[in-house]
């Protein structure tokens, strides 16, 4: 009995004594430099001892990050050979794949009209949203109150959201839609539509603010004005969350709208249809603020924290260029910001008349020796680490928040850039997904129950993971204290 007792006692300080590292599978696909890469790559889902749990390849590169969802299956956006509209995140292309590769489903989202890139988001109703530019002329755009278009193309490369359904194997119905140009604002004359003052409709986006694309770029002359370039979607609240790099701002926007009512401004949980509900990083852009309230710069990789983990309700953004205010930015510094959102009781974003809206300035900042100028994202963890990648570098690492980097892997090669990863629980797919046949105690699947098992329990008890059904040694629906002691009791009766 005093072995035992000892034994214990021993295990507890060993397992309160372990590294900081969230015990989780991290998923990244690298990917070839340029848009329309014609070069082909891989998805790897790994352990933090960087073993390969599994692995998917494709035969065009990635637009932006793999999304792994609960059943096993993994949505990849990637470039497809002949985009429509070229400039930097190209993309055109949903796969959606099962666990040993099987092609799914597989839609391009690139015609006249519109074209996919960047980010997707795949959503609980199994529906994905994506990202695309929507292509208009310059004479729709001088129709709207636009004054100068700043490319050969004579275009303007607004913004839209799709929610496509998929249908079949390679077809899709799109169910929901926001258009960014429903959304206009311009003070050059009544005779244009949406005439009013700037900084009186912090609802609407100034047609007017910033170029319209430019001459050269990754794919020669583009017309790409806001360049949206990350989106999340929050379940509760049935918000989206957007980030557009070229006018340093984030956006958050009502999903609860009919597709008519998105078009318009009012109906919705809201009541303010499809106009802003929220913005932040850079209240120039609606004429509330000066180069000295800018926080933002060059921003990727928008998405709540989600419920149940520390700041949750919070976002948390990338910011490439570490912005200081009064226009001064950290060369070659990239940051890590989280941000309280201000909502009244009612769940309502909250600004007064005249200033911008809030918070004056991140509650947590993360920074020092990484910087990317592309991609790049950020991710809260369950346990309060931030999972952080590093675009250019093809680098992920996971810091605590007092800033100690706990993991650090960059991946091997040159000329490849990983767009942002992503960590799941270990359990994330358990008794769901490739892991329907488990074995009561065996935590990390290896066929085998041992003290590596008790000490994924313990790490899940104290980063307060959910509920895993393998883990679930007395059945009761939850995880405690007396499941890690059931598998030891299992150890020891063998």
């Amino acid at each position: 009995m005093r072995f035992h007792r000892s034994f214990y006692s021993i295990f507890l300080f060993f397992c309160i004594g372990y590294s900081q590292v969230y015990n989780g599978y991290t998923i990244f696909s690298p990917v070839g430099t340029g848009p329309g890469s014609n070069v082909g790559g891989d998805t790897y889902l790994i352990d933090n001892q960087l073993n390969i749990i599994n692995e998917w390849s494709y035969t065009r590169g990635a637009a932006s990050m793999p999304y792994l969802l609960p059943d096993s299956t993994i949505f990849y956006p990637y470039r497809v050979q002949n985009p429509s509209m070229t400039a930097g995140g190209t993309g055109g292309g949903i796969l959606k794949m099962d666990w040993e590769g099987n092609i799914l489903w597989n839609y391009m989202v690139a015609d006249q009209d519109y074209q996919h890139h960047h980010d997707i988001q795949p959503l609980p109703n199994g529906n994905v949203l994506v990202i695309a530019w929507e292509r208009k002329t310059a004479a729709e755009a001088f129709a709207m109150g636009r004054q100068t278009i700043e490319n050969s193309l004579n275009e303007m490369w607004s913004e839209a959201i799709l929610e496509l359904e998929p249908v079949g194997t390679n077809d899709a119905n799109i169910v929901w839609e926001w258009h960014l140009w429903d959304h206009m604002v311009q003070d050059v004359s009544s005779a244009y539509p949406n005439y009013g003052v700037i900084a009186d409709h912090p609802e609407l986006f100034d047609i007017n603010f910033g170029n319209v694309g430019a001459n050269q770029g990754p794919g020669g002359a583009n017309a790409d004005w806001k360049h949206f370039n990350a989106i999340d979607y929050n379940a509760e609240l049935d918000q989206i969350a957007i980030s557009a790099r070229h006018h340093h701002e984030i956006y958050i926007i009502d999903h609860s709208t009919t597709t008519a009512e998105a078009a318009g401004h009012e109906g919705g949980n809201s009541g303010k249809g499809g106009d802003i509900l929220y913005r932040w990083g850079n209240p120039q852009v609606y004429d509330r603020g000066n180069a000295s309230d800018q926080q933002l710069s060059g921003q990727h990789g928008v998405n709540w924290i989600p419920e149940g983990y520390p700041g949750e309700g919070n976002l948390i953004i990338f910011n490439n260029n570490y912005e200081l205010g009064d226009g001064v930015i950290i060369v070659n510094e990239s940051a890590i910001h989280e941000i309280i959102l201000p909502m009244d009781a009612d769940g309502n974003y909250t600004i007064d008349t005249t200033t911008a809206f809030g918070p004056s300035s991140p509650t947590w900042t993360y920074t020092g020796n990484f910087h990317s100028n592309v991609q790049s994202g950020a991710f809260r963890l369950p346990n309060g680490n931030t999972l952080i990648t590093v675009a250019d570098d093809h680098r992920m690492f996971e810091v605590t928040n007092t800033g100690t980097i706990v993991w650090d892997y960059t991946h091997p090669g040159n000329n490849i850039m990983i767009a942002r990863a992503q960590k799941y629980s270990m359990h994330y797919l358990g008794g769901t997904g490739p892991f329907p046949n488990y074995i009561l105690g065996d935590i990390n699947f290896d066929s085998a129950i041992n003290i590596i098992d008790v000490y994924i329990v313990m790490d899940m008890l104290e980063n307060l993971d959910p509920y895993m059904p393998p883990a679930d040694m007395n059945g009761d629906g939850s995880l405690s204290s007396s499941d890690w002691i059931m598998i030891i009791q299992a150890i020891f009766s063998f």
